[in-house]
């Protein structure tokens, strides 16, 4: 197998380059944003850039992105255009913007949106040059730009312009295009169609003929379209030279053809047009197909559209076609065949007359079909209305191959979608771990079109929508597998030795040799199967390893996945491995095999079961493991070693590779969907369109729902009868009782239940529907019985206010249909999840709700609010492996519930026995719950009876007496109920028994994470298990499969599914899945989840609009992202948000930093950026704010690349080390990795000086500027973002502000300075990083020597001044707890005073010129440390500061005042 080249990487042009460069002088002149005067609009201008720059470099993706990143699209191109300007140029620069732009995944029809006026007669000019002769204006490149320009209209028909225009061209006129025979046929088909198309014919009859012209124009153009390329693919010749232009063109022509077959509205007529071009015909006899190299990627693609074509759905009602169905469409074309051969074909008759079984195979159809003349074969093809009828006279045009092929791939027999699925291994191969047009290198650059599944936002049916998800899921996992293959078999090392064998050189942590493997077991296959049901194999390997590398081997647990391996090195010993070399040919790799653990064997051959019984010791290092093979690709390796003689893959293999368990549940997974694929996956009736993104997007809005519920229980949501009527603005509220001092929470609500489709014909009409019935809401406030006379038994209640968008987020997700809620940073998500999951469990007590979340982390946040509300805990239930990290000391994992319940039944029996003590009943009522339950029935129950029976009608105080009983009797009640409940723990023995009833009968609210959903599907489903409510958190960030998976972790009732209601809590507007693979993330779409799939199909969204974590001025860097999100009032009112920034003169500024010893950016390995003026001057800045006294645990540093978390962590190491004056921040991490955390201060780098990078994800900048609450400084290049057109409304703001650092370094933190005051004490501008770093080392030395002359004059103070000074003994004890390695001779000061001008006594005669401003020295870099960062090399530590030691331990000497001069 021949390894592909590595693909070129794309490098973004610098900043230098950018302003040397032509266009960027021409945007100065003409149309960038930040000029004030530009020169008036020039067609020629366009004219040249298109010559010049575009034609001229072949469309050079750098040039392009160029022009697109200076706005030429917005601020020039659309803006001026106009039917008398438009020429070839001018539409070719448009379309070469619009795809820029979706390949870099940006927005890109919003301009058009803002002027629409012209678009049609743009779209009308690019249709008729792409059908023009491609030898005449425009080349054959310039048409595929065209073509794919096409493809990005087709798939963006959301965007109403967009779609006024494709329905023109895919519509049933378009059928015009169809041979008069066919035509017929197809109306016959579907009657209805006949009326509409004698209506269509009148309607063209009254148009005038240009406009007529012109509609047939449209109508035609893909027929049109087709048979143009027809022409281009059959001037490919065999076996000469082919430009890959032409090469190019088909691979995209192909792509569009794809993407119109696997939309249904498009597909919905286009199919027919397609199957009668009889284009896949064509393309499978065509000359490209049979050349190896250039026609790879066109056959792949190919093979895809003939998925497609015969894709199993009715094409005009859009239903799922079932196996059934799809076999007597098969029959009902041969037999009309058979019908067609007896009528007219004597020749034929043996074929008319044999049954379908026996002809409908390839090999048949050839042999009665192959003989015949091609003038017969065009007949028989006419009579299908396949062709047009030939004359008598006339031979037929066409050639014998494509005639017989026509028949032949019409009438053979398919195998069905679902089979071929089923015979499909599940682990990759090396055949497709390293195809390039499947799972391509990381290099991926947006440019080509692969042979991938796109997800878009329809999809043809729930089976086409499973299937593609499928696909590339195995493939995203399989360029994760082939990533750790070759770390793991490069660092083995594997020559070739003398001998011709394989000796390893290295070794590795998670890869061993194979010393013997056998296969142990073939089972028998299943009736109808013809691979085996089983195989298993023996695997030996010697783990002469670390004991901590062994016991990972030995851990390998049931279902882990490991991959078997055959190298053949052909290099010799010692040979260097390079990485940036094809990794194939360098380590000779042949086979790989997945395979999944059984588990290890012991001593006599046994596999050791996994169980809570301690494993056996094995002596020696020889290990045995037994795994179970893939049985599909076993039986297909077997079938080729006996047919095509090719070697036994099972006797080669010599290496065994495992992986991080973390990331190796992809299996699980794929047979999770394989399984909801070949099972009727019954999705709710409500739900089934919008998943598919068909139909009314808010048909399952509660509003639109039939079973909406019109009286619900708020519980304890609202906090007051005020609270509740300014949650319903608009709302007439109407109190059942008058009495103002009863109207106290809990509220029950009766909302006025409208069905949907009236209220759909009032809104349209626009008559008054605000009729005051329809607006009022009855109020009934209820009291909650008395729950017993224990504090304990009090409820616990909810104590936040919430907003009316919270609250009308919480009434939609208590009623029935799907409820999405919106949540920007910081306004509550969380806190209105737990209140509509409490609202559900206290109105519906039967129902169960799942709860799903992306992180554990997010997971146990919500659990531990749960716990804060009113929610019996014995109802909770927490499945997967997070719960360790639950920050409570109760266990919610499944066995922690079981001892919970059975130490509960204990306590609750003891309190049986103090009851049976206080009644003197004798006997032993406490032995089991059945006892209990007995005693309850016989001694409480008939007591109680009695004195309810006495107690009737006495006195005036009667009532509140009653309600203490009965409140007491709950509680006893409760007792035995809960008692009862358990009762079942008592019968099952087995801790695993216990869990398993606990999770399908007790727990009435179950959490999970959605990767756990996806692995144990299969269990579920097996238990039985149930819920009838889903509400997921962080639902923009989990993966569109795995937030579907859960929906279906039940069996359907009667053929229906019990789910009632589907919250998705989510932020679309902060960072999608994460998706290794450029390729599948861009081209694809994979990272589009489910949730920002629904907002872009338009189903209603409740957006909360009111944020509470942030200062006011930090939230307006990101709230223009939203629709509407203003502050909760106490962020203007609490102290913390009114206060400035002690030291600092801005809450948020953006720092320019410019080259540092003439180097910006650096990348050391492929996309491992790192910037070491910005990491120092970042550290540099945090060192300062923890000198004057900030916490250290209070900041965190962010950044967007992972090589510059790493720097910055090696200067935190090296210059703040474990220093007790400064401590270290919070967290270093990536920005991607912070969502959905946050701090009170931030200090972010954004590393990149040549291009933006991936920080023009609008999505990384809103969470990039979301998650400081008080302050929030940026490190940037900024003549670079400012011109970046997506993040304007951000930079514009950023920069308004000066761009140098202010600071304030008398004030002392905390300060008592308001935020946009100006401070008493001076303020200081810091020009540049190495000015900072100096100044913070003077600081820093000053501050110390401060503490030692305070220390020094405590010393040689008389003893009477010491016990005045309360103060100063107090600090004493601070300094010397702070002492602990701090060398003597420099004791610490405790760093609110650090800096302050109240200084300790002896030390005002020592202040540093440093302390009032002036700053030192030349340029430094953090100089604290003589180890200079990783990567900074020597020159970064400052030449004055380089001869000094670390000043923590400095001799005093150093610490001179002369010194800390320099």
């Amino acid at each position: 197998m021949a390894a592909p080249a590595q693909p070129k990487k794309i490098v973004a042009p610098t900043v230098s380059q950018i302003n040397a460069e032509f266009v960027t002088q021409l945007a100065c002149k003409y149309w960038a944003p930040h000029i004030k005067k530009k020169s008036p609009f020039d067609i020629k201008v366009i004219e040249d850039i298109y010559e010049k720059e575009i034609v001229k470099s072949r469309f050079a993706i750098r040039k392009i992105m160029l022009l697109e990143f200076s706005q030429y699209l917005e601020n020039y191109l659309w803006m001026n255009y106009s039917p008398e300007v438009s020429s070839k140029a001018y539409l070719m620069s448009i379309c070469c913007m619009v795809n820029e732009k979706f390949r870099e995944n940006v927005p890109a029809w919003e301009i058009f949106k803002k002027k629409p006026d012209h678009f049609p007669f743009f779209f009308k000019c690019i249709l008729k040059a792409a059908l023009a002769e491609t030898d005449g204006e425009f080349s054959l490149h310039e048409q595929t730009v065209l073509l794919l320009f096409l493809d990005h209209c087709f798939n963006s028909l959301e965007v109403d312009l967009i779609r006024s225009q494709v329905q023109q061209l895919i519509s049933l006129p378009m059928w015009m295009g169809l041979q008069p025979a066919r035509l017929e046929l197809e109306l016959k088909k579907t009657p209805k169609l006949k009326k509409f198309w004698n209506l269509i014919k009148k309607n063209d009859e009254k148009m005038d003929p240009e406009a007529r012209e012109q509609a047939y124009q449209e109508r035609r153009f893909l027929s049109q379209l087709i048979q143009k390329f027809i022409s281009v693919l059959k001037s490919v010749p065999l076996s000469e030279s082919v430009t890959m232009d032409k090469v190019h063109y088909c691979e995209r022509f192909i792509e569009l053809m794809i993407d119109l077959e696997a939309l249904l509205p498009t597909r919905r007529w286009f199919n027919t047009i397609l199957d009668d071009s009889h284009l896949l015909v064509h393309c499978y006899l065509s000359n490209l197909v049979h050349r190896e190299e250039d026609g790879h990627l066109f056959s792949q693609l190919l093979d895809m559209l003939k998925f497609y074509t015969g894709f199993e759905i009715n094409d005009q009602t859009g239903n799922a076609l079932t196996e059934n169905e799809m076999t007597t469409i098969h029959y009902d074309r041969i037999t009309s065949l058979q019908r067609a051969a007896f009528a007219h074909f004597p020749e034929l008759y043996d074929f008319a007359l044999s049954n379908v079984a026996e002809v409908d195979t390839r090999e048949s159809l050839v042999k009665f079909f192959g003989p015949l003349s091609s003038n017969t074969l065009h007949q028989v093809a006419s009579y299908l209305c396949l062709l047009p009828t030939l004359p008598k006279t006339e031979d037929t045009t066409f050639d014998k191959e494509f005639l017989l092929e026509l028949l032949v791939s019409r009438h053979e027999r398919r195998i069905s979608q679902i089979q071929q699925l089923n015979q499909m291994p599940l682990y990759p191969t090396e055949k497709i771990i390293w195809d390039e047009n499947i799972v391509p290198t990381e290099y991926y650059s947006g440019e080509g079109c692969l042979a991938l599944p796109k997800l878009n936002l329809q999809f043809l049916t729930l089976h086409d929508y499973l299937l593609r998800n499928f696909n590339l899921f195995r493939l995203e996992s399989t360029y994760e597998i082939r990533q750790d293959i070759e770390d793991s078999v490069s660092r083995m090392k594997p020559w070739q030795s003398e001998y011709g064998g394989v000796v390893f050189g290295g070794w590795a942590r998670m890869a061993q040799p194979i010393v013997a493997f056998t296969v142990v077991e073939v089972a028998k296959p299943n009736i109808g199967e013809n691979w085996p049901t089983r195989v298993r194999a023996d695997v030996t390997i010697n783990l002469n390893v670390r004991d901590h590398i062994k016991d990972e081997w030995e851990g390998l647990r049931k279902h882990d996945v490991c991959f078997l391996i055959t190298v053949r090195p052909t290099k010799p010993y010692g040979t260097k491995f390079d990485r940036r070399r094809p990794f194939i040919e360098q380590v000779g790799l042949v086979y790989v095999r997945g395979c999944e653990i059984q588990g290890m064997l012991d001593d006599k051959g046994r596999v050791i079961e996994d169980g809570p019984e301690p494993r056996p010791n094995l002596r020696g290092e020889s290990r045995t493991f037994r795994v179970f093979l893939d049985p599909n690709q076993y039986q297909q390796d077997m079938t080729s070693t006996i047919q095509n003689g090719a070697e036994d893959v099972y006797e080669t293999f010599n290496i065994i590779m495992r992986r991080k368990p973390k990331e190796n549940n992809f299996k699980a997974v794929l047979e999770t969907i394989r399984n909801l694929m070949n099972t009727d996956c019954v999705v709710p009736a409500w739900l089934h369109d919008i998943i598919l993104g068909y139909g009314d997007p808010s048909s399952a809005h509660y509003s639109k729902m039939p079973n909406q519920i019109s009286t619900l229980d708020f519980n304890d949501t609202f906090l007051s009868i005020e609270h509740l009527k300014t949650s319903f603005p608009g709302h007439k509220v109407k109190v059942t009782v008058d009495d103002p001092a009863l109207q106290i929470p809990p509220f029950r609500i009766t909302f006025p239940v409208r069905s949907g489709k009236g209220k759909k014909r009032k809104d349209v009409d626009g008559e008054d529907e605000d009729t005051e019935e329809a607006k009022t809401l009855i109020v009934e406030p209820h009291v909650i019985p008395n729950r017993g006379p224990y504090p304990y038994n009090q409820p616990k209640r909810n104590t936040i206010q919430f907003t009316h968008t919270q609250i009308e987020a919480i009434r939609a997700g208590m009623q029935p249909g799907l409820t999405m809620v919106v949540g920007p940073p910081g306004t509550g998500k969380t806190d209105v999840a737990v209140q509509i999951i409490s609202n559900i469990y206290h109105n519906f007590p039967e129902q169960r709700t799942l709860i799903v979340t992306h992180s554990n982390q997010a997971l146990n946040q919500l659990f531990e609010k749960i716990m804060a509300l009113d929610i019996d805990e014995r109802h909770l239930l927490r499945l997967g492996h997070g719960e360790e990290e639950l920050e409570t000391e109760k266990d919610f994992s499944r066995y922690g519930r079981v001892n919970y319940v059975l130490a509960r039944r204990i306590e609750l029996l003891e309190e049986v026995k103090r009851l049976q003590k206080s009644l003197g009943v004798p006997g032993d009522a406490s032995y089991t719950c059945e006892t209990a339950g007995y005693f309850f029935l016989y001694q409480v129950m008939s007591r109680w009876e009695e004195y309810i029976s006495k107690v009737k009608n006495k006195g005036r105080s009667y009532e509140e007496d009653m309600e203490i009983a009965e409140g007491c009797f709950r509680h006893i009640k409760k007792i035995f109920t809960q008692l009862e409940e358990f009762r079942a723990s008592e019968l099952l023995r087995s801790g695993l028994d216990r869990s398993k009833y606990l999770l399908v009968k007790e727990a009435k609210i179950i959490a999970m994470t959605c990767t756990h959903a996806a692995l144990k599907r299969h269990d579920l489903v097996k238990l039985g298990f149930k819920y009838d409510n889903i509400l997921m958190e962080e639902a923009a960030q989990i993966l569109e499969i795995e937030t579907f998976i859960p929906l279906l972790l039940q069996n359907p009732q009667d053929g229906f599914s019990r789910l009632k209601r589907w919250i998705m809590i989510g932020d679309h507007h902060q960072l999608p899945p994460v998706i290794k693979n450029m390729a599948f993330q861009k081209y694809s779409n994979m990272e589009q989840s489910l949730f920002t799939r629904f907002v872009r199909v338009g189903v209603p969204t409740v957006d909360l609009d009111a944020q509470g974590r942030a200062r006011a001025s930090l939230c307006n860097l990101y709230n223009w992202r939203y629709k509407k999100l203003g502050n909760l009032p106490h962020v203007q009112l609490l102290p913390e948000f009114s206060t400035a920034n002690a030291g600092l003169l801005y809450d948020f500024q953006l720092i320019n930093v410019e080259d540092f010893q003439g180097v910006g950016e650096s990348e050391p390995n492929p996309y491992f950026y790192q910037n070491l003026g910005e990491a120092e001057y970042v550290v540099a800045l945090f060192m300062y704010m923890c000198l004057l006294g900030y916490p250290a645990d209070k900041i965190s540093i962010l950044t967007t690349y992972n090589g510059q978390k790493h720097l910055i962590r090696d200067i935190i190491n090296r210059r703040c080390g474990s220093n007790p004056l400064i401590g270290r921040p919070n967290k270093v991490t990536t920005v991607d990795r912070f969502q959905g955390q946050q701090n009170d201060y931030i200090l972010l780098s954004l590393v990149r000086t040549r291009a933006v990078g991936h920080l023009r994800d609008v999505r990384r900048l809103v969470v990039a500027m979301s998650r400081a609450r008080l302050g929030l400084y940026i490190f940037a290049r900024v003549s670079l973002f400012q011109n970046c057109f997506e993040l304007t409304p951000a930079f514009s703001q950023l920069t308004a502000r000066p761009l140098h650092l202010h600071i304030i370094p008398t004030e002392p933190f905390p300060t008592s300075r308001k935020n946009g005051e100006r401070p008493a004490h001076e303020v200081q501008i810091i020009k540049n990083m190495p000015q900072m770093a100096n100044f913070v080392y003077n600081m820093y030395m000053h501050l110390i020597q401060t503490t030692h002359h305070y220390h020094q004059t405590l010393l040689q103070l008389p003893p009477a001044m010491v016990e005045e000074g309360e103060d100063i003994q107090s600090q004493e004890a601070d300094m010397e707890a702070e002492e602990e390695g701090v060398p003597p001779g420099a004791a610490v000061l405790s760093p609110a005073r650090a800096g302050s001008s109240e200084e300790p006594l002896g030390s005002q005669a020592e202040t540093t010129p440093s302390q009032t401003g002036a700053s030192s020295g030349p340029a430094a870099a953090a100089a604290e440390s003589e180890v200079p960062a990783a990567g900074a090399g020597p020159e970064a530590v400052p030449a004055a500061a380089s001869a000094q030691q670390d000043a923590t331990s400095a001799p005093e000497e150093t610490r001179s005042p002369s010194t800390s001069l320099s």
